[in-house]
This record gives structure tokens, C-alpha cells and sequence, in this order.
């Protein structure tokens, strides 16, 4: 197991802003949106006081309130996608909404009977097998917003949420196509996403404030990976059985959740654990999939017979890589800067300033 520097040095290295990386990325995103519903049917209408266009195939229409027609109703028709509106119905392989100059909207997008959620940006919905695919194109700001919004506890102080904008920034950068078509999806798969926090707000300060900055590790970019609360001690990949990336992340003391461990027990069938332990990421994913999200909420447990099911006793919330936000609001509580608590959970890396495609 690699053993992390001297704090002196972590500091040092943290104090690298605005040194510029050498690759350039593009600043837009492509995220696909409310897959985890495999719905067949979605609403899209614009925010009150606006309005969006929609294009399908050689028709196009002006959603907003004044018009009385503010909304569109679209289905997955076999391979194709039917959408209802005042006009008549429209059939197209393709739909699209953005604004009048074909940019960037806000609106609504729902699953009916199950969420409805805010976006910025420009949509495309396609089929895809028995589903809709809406993908929404952003900035890579208001992206980074969005999850900062959706990851973090909203009293995080302001440090540790600046801290956690980096850390989103970095992995939106560094892992783009994770996806066949679209680059991140919105579940803990890649990064929650969430209606985009008002600019006033500590989320939103704190996405400002660290606008453009990265970390980095042998001057390039990487996918800084976090977890909503550790076990006293962050992991390193291969202890959970997950292959090495460009960053080699260390085992580190997370001191907070040493001493306020985030403890949890569950009971499961011997069935349903058949392939569980503690070493593998995949196998507690594999559980979560089938009984729920929060069945087996981190990696360190043990487990012991109850009667004929078995009794799962354990600390921490998530894979346990990379920065602890439970700790990381602890150390900015203590005084420590949004450098310092990177440099603390990501050690032999700086923050650097990245270089956009499109300025």
C-alpha cells in the first residue's frame, strides 16, 4: 500500500492554483437524465416566463404560457418517439428543446406520476430499446453546479463545498464517455445530479469561486472519486477490488469519521449475500441493485448468522475512495481551506487551472 507524504508537503503541493494544464476540453457536457425510471413516456414544458423550442423532424413549436400551449407530452411509440400537442400528433426518430437561438432553456422535464425536475441546458430525446433516452446538453459550470447541489449536505460549510466543486469539476473533465452516446448518466453510477443551485447560494459561491479548477495529478486531470462518509481510514481501489487509474489513491486517516463513525446494520437472506464481502465494490453493488440502494451502504462490515438470516454490522457510506465529505466538512469546520482538504485526501496532486476549448 502506497504510505501518503508529509503534510508540509501536501500543503506545498495545494498551492499550485492556476497553473495550467496542457489538454483542452470542451465546456459542454452530455448527460443522460432520469434513466433509472426506463419510462416510456416524459413531459417537457418551459419554466414560467419563458419559452423553449421543439424540433422533430420538419415540424418545430414554441412551448410558453402565453400561448396556451406550454407543454408536450412524448412517447415511445415502437421504434419511434409520438408526441401529442394543440397542432396534432407528431411522430419523428428524433426531438430536440432548446431556446429561440437554439441554445441553452430552462424547463421541466418529468416522469409522470414520479419526479419532475429543473434543467438548463438543451435536450435530446431518442429511443432507446424499450425507453426513452433524454440526454441534456450543459455547461460544464452549470454541470458542476448541479452536482455539488445533488452530492453535498446543503450546511456544509462553505470550504468543504468548494472543495467538492473541484473534485465534480475534475471527474466531469477527465472522465467524459462513460456512456455509448452521452458521457455521465445522473445516478451514484457517475455523479447525481440536481437542479442547479442559485447563484447566491453557499452551493452556488462555492462553484464560482473555484470556476475552472481542477485537480491534477503528474500535470494531467484525473477522475478525483468521494464518498459521502468513511470508516476512519479512506480505501485504495484495489482493496475493493477496482482496477488502477492514472491517480494512485492512498489509504488515509480520515480523523472525523475515526472518532464519529457513521454506523449501520443490516439483515439479508444467506441467498441474497451469496457473492458479498467486504473486498469487492461489485458484489455490494450487486446487492444494492436487487434489494435497494442503501442495503449495504459501504464496504466495511462484518458478518455474522441471525437466526436464518445474517446480520451485516458496519461503518461508512459509499466505496470509501478519495475525499470523505463527512470528513472534509469537519476539517473546514476546524478552519482548513478547500486546498488543504484536497491535498489532504488526494495527496502528490495539485489544482490547476484548466484550459477550455471554448473560452
Amino acid at each position: 500500500m502506497p504510505t501518503a507524504p508529509h503534510p508540509t508537503i501536501r500543503a506545498l503541493q495545494a498551492l499550485a492554483l492556476l497553473a495550467l494544464c496542457a489538454p483542452c476540453f470542451a465546456q459542454d457536457v452530455r448527460i443522460g437524465v432520469l434513466g433509472l425510471f426506463h419510462s416510456r413516456e416524459i413531459v417537457v414544458r418551459p419554466v414560467p416566463a419563458s419559452a423553449v423550442v421543439v424540433r422533430a423532424a420538419d415540424r418545430t413549436l414554441v412551448l410558453e404560457q402565453s400561448s396556451g400551449d406550454d407543454e408536450i407530452d412524448v412517447h415511445l411509440d415502437g421504434n419511434v418517439i409520438a408526441a401529442r400537442t394543440r397542432d396534432g400528433a407528431i411522430r419523428a426518430r428524433s426531438l430536440t428543446v432548446a431556446g429561440r437561438d437554439h441554445g441553452p432553456a430552462d424547463f421541466y422535464l418529468s416522469v409522470p406520476g414520479k419526479i419532475i425536475r429543473r434543467y438548463h441546458g438543451t435536450l435530446e430525446v431518442t429511443p432507446s430499446s424499450s425507453a426513452l433516452l433524454a440526454i441534456i446538453s450543459m455547461d460544464l459550470e452549470t454541470a458542476v453546479a448541479s452536482i455539488v447541489a445533488a452530492e453535498s449536505d446543503p450546511d456544509a460549510p462553505i470550504e468543504a463545498l468548494k472543495a467538492q466543486a473541484v473534485a465534480a469539476r475534475s471527474y466531469l473533465i477527465a472522465a467524459k464517455g462513460r456512456h455509448s452516446g452521452f458521457d455521465f448518466c445522473d445516478t451514484t453510477h457517475c455523479q447525481f445530479l440536481r437542479t442547479p443551485p442559485d447563484a447566491g447560494t453557499p452551493m452556488g459561491r462555492a462553484v464560482t469561486a473555484t470556476r475552472g479548477l481542477v485537480l491534477a495529478y503528474n500535470t494531467q486531470p484525473f477522475a478525483a472519486m468521494y464518498t459521502r462518509s468513511c470508516s476512519g481510514r479512506t480505501r485504495t481501489p484495489a482493496e475493493i477490488g477496482l482496477p488502477a487509474g492514472p491517480y494512485p489513491y492512498y489509504s488515509l486517516e480520515c480523523k472525523y469519521c475515526r472518532e464519529h463513525p457513521s454506523a449501520w446494520q443490516r439483515r439479508v437472506t444467506p441467498q441474497e449475500a451469496a457473492h458479498l464481502r467486504a473486498s469487492s465494490e461489485s458484489a455490494r453493488l450487486e446487492i444494492d441493485r436487487l434489494l435497494g440502494w442503501s442495503t449495504v451502504p459501504s464496504n466495511s462490515f462484518r458478518m455474522n448468522r441471525d437466526g436464518n438470516r445474517l446480520l451485516l454490522e458496519g461503518v461508512g457510506e459509499g466505496h470509501g475512495i478519495g475525499l470523505c465529505q463527512a470528513g472534509a466538512a469537519a476539517m473546514a469546520k476546524e478552519g482548513a481551506t478547500f486546498a488543504q482538504i484536497l491535498a489532504h485526501y488526494y495527496p502528490n496532486t495539485s489544482v490547476t487551472k484548466y484550459v477550455s476549448a471554448n473560452p
